[in-house]
């Protein structure tokens, strides 16, 4: 999705998009095993000009097909995200070899030849949604690691041992200060 800023009227400019799984899988690199599974994404969003500077603010609904971190069963997260961000033209970005970025940087962009591509934003905003370590719920009991079995549907006789603090020996240690 591009905004071409000439073409921004003076009230600014709203659109609503929809777009399908196979354009998000497009801007991802190149694959790393991680399945993420979308059907599509929806959203609008409105850019705003005042000079050469652009706002741009806008919301994105999916839901995604994650795969539960401990009892490897599939799930659907939804996601919801707004942004915001601030653009400028590429020939007002500061000639510096290395800046420090400050929250309000983050916020903040560039954009060549009178065009604002907002598909990295959608997919950033996307990614960020994604948790490291994605739970089909909270109380999600995981697999035996006996049987294999899920504990979330069904129940089995293994008794689950707490792992024993390998520094717990450490207690027993005495410790001589050098008199005998």
């Amino acid at each position: 999705m591009k905004i071409t800023v000439s073409n921004i009227p003076e009230e600014g400019l709203t659109r609503e998009f929809l777009v399908d799984g196979d354009w998000f899988h497009s801007l991802l690199p190149e694959r790393d095993g991680t399945d993420i599974a979308i059907e599509r994404i929806s959203g609008q969003y409105t850019a705003v000009k005042i000079g050469k500077t652009v706002s741009v603010r806008g919301s994105i609904e999916t839901e995604i097909t994650l795969e539960c971190c401990r009892c490897l069963a599939e799930f659907v997260l939804p996601i919801s995200a707004e942004f915001k961000y601030t653009y400028v033209p590429l020939e007002k970005m500061p000639n510096k070899e290395e800046l420090e970025l400050t929250g309000e940087d983050l916020g903040f962009g560039y954009y060549k030849d009178d065009v604002i591509d907002l598909d990295p934003i959608i997919l950033e905003q996307i990614v960020l949604q994604i948790p490291m370590k994605p739970l089909c719920k909270e109380a999600c009991k995981g697999l035996c690691p006996v049987c294999g079995i899920n504990r979330n549907v069904e129940q089995c006789n293994h008794e689950t041992t707490s792992f024993e603090n390998p520094f717990a020996v450490l207690k027993q240690l005495k410790i001589n200060n050098g008199k005998n």
